[in-house]
């Protein structure tokens, strides 16, 4: 896609994503999207498949490539990136019961997602796994680092990143009235553990427990980014299984160790770094902030390789499935971190 012949229009290609994406994070940045905790990836699918679904027959077919490098190529980069969120001090600050909450309901919902799904729902797969990886580690970014791992198309990631939008917005409110009501009785130090270990996205974390106080945020935020670093395990023990067993959709077997997602190592290796702060703080801010774009570029490619027309085929599986953890998630996780404290 990158010979002499080709190179203008792939790059023209990216430029286009970059375009959509730039419009995503401004249209983020609206008080009401703010206070919704929205973050720019999810409009960015969201804008990527309203163009997918309208003018998409009026791109130049050259630019295609360029669309699906941003989609996975520039993904896998802003995955490897996204590991200067992340401090390995953090693990010490919320103590073992922190890190052993996050770590069961991590496993018992990626476990409950694809059990429910592929053999109660009949679901696809892919679809099932991915929304599970939403609702158990880290909303869309765990959906999209799991994308290339478990070979999903387009249209199987848009359908797993609805979800977290529906439920993981629903939590946004929900635990904040559970804390005002007095109807889930914990100390301020275990809500930040609860709501850190069982909301979606990191910015949802936030906006729930910001609603409460600051102390639970800080704590809740310090877990969800402990769910974070777990996915470097999880992407490696599912991508070393996933390679293992037979693709339905394929005629061939697919060896274990072929699939193993490398840029899971990349991950951890920048959290490391990061962990070791021998860069300025301003530094990785800036980082962080490239990253982010470089996340919502990804995501906006995804979306506009999604059209409705493709999601009307997944049907309300999905929904079912994201529900049944949201339960799960909620009621399992205060049983959950009841019993270790």
């Amino acid at each position: 896609m990158f010979s002499k012949k080709n190179r203008a229009d792939s790059i023209n290609g990216i430029l286009f994503v970059t375009l959509f994406a730039l419009a995503a994070r401004t249209i983020s940045q609206w008080p009401w999207l703010q206070q919704l905790a929205i973050s720019p990836l999810i409009i960015g699918i969201l804008i990527g498949m309203a163009y997918a679904s309208t003018l998409h027959h009026k791109l130049p077919r050259a630019w295609l490539p360029g669309i699906s490098f941003t989609a996975r190529r520039i993904l896998r980069l802003a995955i490897i990136l996204y590991g200067f969120n992340v401090t390995v001090q953090e693990l010490a600050i919320i103590g073992w019961h922190g890190l052993l909450a996050a770590g069961i309901m991590m496993t018992s919902t990626l476990l409950l997602a694809y059990l429910f799904g592929v053999y109660v729902l009949g679901m696809q797969r892919e679809t099932a796994m991915l929304t599970g990886a939403g609702s158990a580690i880290c909303g869309a970014a765990a959906i999209m680092a799991f994308e290339p791992v478990v070979k999903a198309k387009a249209h199987h990631t848009s359908a797993a990143v609805a979800t977290v939008v529906l439920f993981g917005s629903l939590s946004m409110f929900l635990y904040p009235l559970l804390f005002q009501l007095h109807v889930v009785e914990l100390s301020q130090h275990n809500w930040g553990i609860y709501i850190g270990a069982t909301v979606h996205e990191v910015a949802q974390v936030a906006g729930a427990a910001s609603n409460i106080s600051r102390d639970v945020c800080n704590d809740a935020v310090i877990v969800k980014m402990t769910r974070v670093i777990l996915i470097v395990p999880a992407l490696l023990l599912i991508g070393w299984w996933w390679a293992g067993s037979k693709i339905k959709a394929s005629s061939e077997t697919v060896h274990a160790g072929s699939s193993i997602p490398w840029f899971a190592v990349g991950f951890l290796c920048m959290v490391l770094l990061n962990s070791a702060h021998w860069f300025p703080e301003a530094w990785v801010t800036s980082v962080q902030q490239g990253d982010q774009f470089l996340l919502t570029m990804a995501m906006t490619a995804l979306g506009m390789e999604t059209s409705l027309r493709k999601l009307q085929g997944i049907g309300s599986k999905p929904f079912i499935l994201a529900a049944l953890l949201f339960v799960w998630l909620t009621l399992g996780g205060y049983a959950i971190v009841r019993l270790l404290s």
